[in-house]
C-alpha cells in the first residue's frame, strides 16, 4: 500500500467478505505489476482467480495491452463470473457460465458451434438455437440446420444465432468458455493451491516444514 498511494481505501461496509472482495480488487494489478517487475523472466498466460476479480477492468488489464510491461499480459482468465452483476451490450441474456441463452427462454443456453478466425485475425464464439437438430441431406451429401422450435424467434429456417467477440468482451469471453471441459479441468488447479496455501500457513505445519528443509533444526 506504500508504494501505490494511488489505490483508494473507501470505508468499511458491515459486510467483511464484500470488504476483502473489493480489497483484493484493487490490490490485483499493483501486486501483479510489482511482481514482474522483480521477475522479468516470469511470463505467465494463464489466470486464475476466484468470483472478487469479476471485474470488466480488471478483465482488460489483464488480458489486453502492456499493463505489466512489454508483451506481458495472459491469454486466459478464469475467473467465475459474481452473480451481483451482469454482462452488457449482448444479443441475448446469458446464464452463469456466460453462455448465450434462447430469448425467449432464460434456462434454455444456446449451443456452442465451435470459433473461428476473421480476416482480422481475431476469433469469435459462435451459438445457435438450442432446438435446432442437424439434418443429413442424401442429395446434397452435406448436413444443414434446421429449427425444431414451435415459436421460433426469427425467421430463419436455420434458428437463431449469436457470436461472442472476446476483443468487445472480455468479461464474457475471458479467452475461454466458461462450463467447458476445458475450464472446469483448468479451474480445479486453482482449488488445490487454495488448500495447500492454507495447509501452508497452519503454524504447525509451518514449523514442520522448516525443520525438514533446515537440517540445523532438525535438533530441536
Amino acid at each position: 500500500m506504500k508504494s501505490h498511494s494511488d489505490i483508494v481505501v473507501e470505508k468499511k461496509s458491515d459486510s467483511p467478505d464484500e470488504d476483502k472482495c473489493v480489497h483484493d480488487s484493487k490490490l490485483l494489478i499493483p501486486t501483479l505489476k510489482d511482481f514482474f517487475l522483480k521477475h522479468p523472466l516470469i511470463n505467465p498466460k494463464t489466470f486464475l482467480g476466484n468470483a472478487a476479480f469479476d471485474s470488466s477492468l480488471l478483465y482488460s488489464e489483464l488480458l489486453t495491452g502492456s499493463t505489466f510491461g512489454e508483451d506481458k499480459h495472459f491469454s486466459k482468465a478464469y475467473i467465475p463470473l459474481n452473480s451481483c452483476t451482469v454482462i452488457k451490450n449482448l444479443d441475448c441474456k446469458i446464464n452463469e457460465n456466460s453462455i448465450p441463452c434462447c430469448p425467449k427462454d432464460d434456462s434454455l443456453p444456446m449451443k456452442p458451434e465451435g470459433s473461428s478466425k476473421r480476416k482480422n485475425g481475431l476469433t469469435r464464439y459462435k451459438f445457435v438455437c438450442p432446438k435446432i437438430k442437424y439434418v443429413y441431406d442424401k442429395t446434397t451429401r452435406k448436413t444443414h440446420r434446421e429449427c425444431m422450435c414451435d415459436s421460433p424467434c426469427t425467421t430463419s429456417s436455420c434458428g437463431r444465432m449469436t457470436y461472442i467477440y472476446p476483443e468487445k468482451e472480455h468479461r464474457a469471453c475471458p479467452g475461454v468458455l466458461r462450463g467447458t471441459e476445458e475450464w472446469n479441468n483448468t479451474y480445479k488447479i486453482r482449488t488445490t493451491d487454495e488448500r495447500d496455501i492454507s495447509h501452508i500457513k497452519d503454524t504447525s505445519v509451518w514449523q514442520d516444514v522448516r525443520r525438514k528443509t533446515n537440517p540445523l533444526r532438525m535438533l530441536i
